[in-house]
């Protein structure tokens, strides 16, 4: 230590391991007091054998004090480490009769464990704890769940294994980086976020977790730059006599800022804004979002039998795309031109999600006739464990024989997708809201609605496509932030009456629709006085609110409670763009293309067979056959579309000596006749797929509409 100048701490080795490296993610902060010419690394310290904190956290270092220290150096001087042979080696393994002795970064290279908890123990190569498995099935490379690099699923000292979600896997140093950031407060499995058990398993396992808060809550005025306001007029051509910085709010020289990089503004009358609630982005990110091809812009939708009714543009246009919140400045232009590169795609995040899903199969009972009662019974058992491998068996309500067969898991949640989209808990007619059903809400199945939903999407089953961009929005951001349309408003009644108040030209004209609607503005508390004209659109605004968001608060809660299985959730709110795809919009049509690339042939082909395959998927994609891409895909898998996170297993072609395709909806299999005629083979695909799809909508008919 002597050799060491004092002022310069980057050169000062620690007394324990004798290196001067200043790597606080491997062995902790480097500390120096120079008034005691000593230097030590704090991982070196806390793991050292036979030294404890005596002190207060403010004496000594880190509590621990001088005299203490200087023993345990003294004492670790007569100690040979087992790894590099020289002396200083202050921890030993805790392992009973086990002699060895080692520095810490020794340890380290040779993959020892040290526990920074309890007792801090430290257990060498030999005695190790490791992660125990029953079987090891996994036959593919899975994702390290931090770096999303493949590993091979073995445990091993680099290699961990979430003790929640047992298919979750972790690089070791993706592990202690992420624990140093987040802290004891927020380190918790990336997978389902549990913390006790997660934490409890790594601290076993040697992943050091500091007691101190994220190191994103530390930073000083990290978000200073959030609170600075933009208020000036930046359009080309400003109309304000008083200048580009003249603010006056609630008139149209009130100043309004680009939704999306809040470094911007116009005053409302330099853009021809009618209300301060309307959408207005600069001309630079206006560029970006809408010639990037990643948005469209929203189309004005009109309402029935109101072509002579001027409404707003505010309330008939889809509210643009919601954005993180971002600092003002150039600084979130670019993240708006990069932001591709950080947009995940949905299929990755549901595998990852899949990877909670265990061996253990669940065989659910379902009668097809009755779909939602049978899948609300099979899961609401108490048996029943979302994360268990789902199996379906069909069976016959009042079958005396109690007969059932095997069913397709991917059919099953199709149905139960189409009962949902149109069953009485949302409303709308193609993007839906959530409704008010109080009987639903008492029943419990709102919940119930979210947990089926997040099971469809984590087990392989088909999205719901139904969502509206307002119910989508109070999930991803909060109903506090979302601001409904009209579009929204599905009872008739109220969207006249929210026209009418938006289409009066004078103050008497509306305050005589407000004396009208008297009675239901006072039952929904949003009766006001109104001086102005431009009061009818705070008015309206305040009815789109409880109509849409307040009146549906409970069933809002408890639908959002039922989607947090499995993490769903969670994932929708980290990755909003990736979700907003399959939960607002309906999959793309399938082609001839799309079909034909889908279906692997995994027997010896028939070529004139397979030849006419791929004809008659060109001739049903050009209108020329009875039958659809959606039926033929129906007809072998059971789904009308493809699952956001794929087939499992890959649809597969035959090519069989029958008269007649086959259909097996479990395995995903399509078995095509081999005919002599292309003739024949279309008859035959026709007449079968057709009448196979009939007579199974028929049994079901009476269900559909329950």
């Amino acid at each position: 230590m002597n050799e060491n100048k004092p002022g310069d701490s980057q050169n000062l080795a620690c007394v324990f391991c004798r290196k001067s490296d200043d790597c606080p993610n491997k062995y902790g902060e480097k500390k120096t007091k120079e008034k005691w010419n000593l230097t030590v690394h704090y991982y070196c310290l806390l793991m050292s054998s036979g030294i404890w904190q005596r002190g207060k956290e403010e004496e000594g270092v880190y509590g621990f004090l001088i005299e203490d220290i200087r023993k345990e150096v003294n004492r670790a001087s007569k100690l040979k480490c087992c790894v590099c042979k020289k002396n200083g080696a202050s921890i030993g393994c805790v392992a009973p009769r086990c002699k060895r002795s080692y520095h810490f970064p020794c340890g380290l290279q040779r993959e020892c464990i040290f526990q920074f908890t309890g007792n801090f123990a430290s257990f060498c190569w030999n005695h190790r704890p490791v992660q125990i498995i029953t079987s090891n099935n996994y036959r593919e490379s899975l994702p390290c769940t931090i770096c999303l690099e493949f590993i091979e699923p073995i445990p091993s000292y680099n290699i961990l294994r979430s003790p929640c979600c047992k298919n979750a896997w972790f690089h070791r140093d993706c592990l202690q980086v992420q624990a140093i950031n987040a802290g004891v407060f927020f380190f918790r499995c990336t997978i389902c976020s549990n913390s006790d058990i997660f934490q409890k398993e790594m601290l076993r396992m040697g992943i050091h977790i500091p007691e101190k808060d994220a190191s994103w809550e530390l930073e000083e005025n990290a978000y200073q730059e959030l609170l600075q306001h933009h208020e000036r007029c930046d359009v080309r051509r400003c109309r304000c006599k008083e200048g580009r910085d003249y603010n006056a709010p609630d008139s149209k020289w009130e100043i309004k800022r680009c939704q999306c990089c809040g470094s911007s503004g116009t005053h409302l009358a330099c853009s021809s804004l009618r209300s301060w609630e309307q959408n207005w982005e600069c001309l630079e990110c206006r560029g970006i979002i809408y010639n990037s091809g990643e948005f469209q812009k929203a189309k004005k939708h009109v309402l029935p039998n109101s072509n002579n009714v001027g409404i707003t543009d505010c309330l008939l246009e889809e509210s643009s795309p919601k954005l993180p919140r971002q600092s003002p400045g150039s600084q979130s232009k670019d993240l708006l031109r990069q932001g591709s590169k950080f947009r995940r795609n949905v299929s990755t995040l549901l595998i990852e999600l899949g990877f909670q899903i265990k061996k253990k199969t669940k065989r659910l009972y379902i009668n097809k006739a009755n779909i939602w009662t049978s899948a609300l019974d099979a899961f609401r058992n108490q048996n029943f464990n979302p994360s268990y491998a789902i199996e379906v068996a069909y069976v016959i309500e009042n079958d005396n024989f109690g007969s059932e067969h095997p069913g397709s898991k991917q059919e099953f949640l199709s149905l139960l997708m189409q009962h949902l989209e149109n069953s009485s808990l949302f409303e709308g007619s193609l993007s839906k809201n959530l409704s008010l059903n109080s009987q639903a809400l008492k029943e419990n199945l709102y919940y119930e609605a979210g947990k089926m939903l997040a099971i469809s999407l984590v087990h392989g089953g088909p999205s719901p496509g139904f969502f509206s961009k307002t119910l989508f929005n109070c999930l991803v951001y909060g109903p506090e932030n979302t601001q409904p349309i009209l579009d929204d408003v599905s009872d008739f009644d109220v969207a006249q009456i929210i026209i009418r108040i938006n289409t009066a030209t004078t103050v008497a004209d509306l305050k005589s629709v407000i004396n009208e609607c008297y009675n239901y503005l006072e039952v929904i508390g949003c009766l006001r006085l109104v001086t102005t004209l431009s009061d009818k659109y705070m008015l309206v605004k305040d009815i789109l609110v409880y109509h849409v968001i307040q009146r549906v608060q409970a069933p809002f809660e408890s639908f959002k409670q039922g989607l947090k299985t499995l993490g769903v959730l969670e994932k929708i709110q980290a990755y909003p763009e990736a979700f907003c795809s399959i939960l607002c919009h309906k999959p793309e049509s399938l082609s001839a293309k799309i079909l034909s690339d889908l279906f692997t042939v995994h027997t010896l082909p028939d070529v004139k067979a397979l030849g006419f395959w791929n004809s008659y998927l060109q001739a049903v994609e050009d209108g020329k056959s009875t039958t659809t891409m959606e039926d033929i895909l129906i007809f072998a898998t059971g789904c009308s579309s493809i699952p956001p996170a794929g087939f499992k297993p890959t649809p597969s072609i035959e090519c069989l000596h029958v008269d007649f395709p086959v259909g097996n909806k479990c395995n995903n299999c399509l078995a095509i006749p081999v005919t002599n005629t292309y003739k024949e083979f279309q008859e035959n695909m026709d007449f079968t797929i057709r009448n196979t799809l009939k007579l199974e909508k028929e049994e079901s008919s009476h269900y559909i509409g329950h």
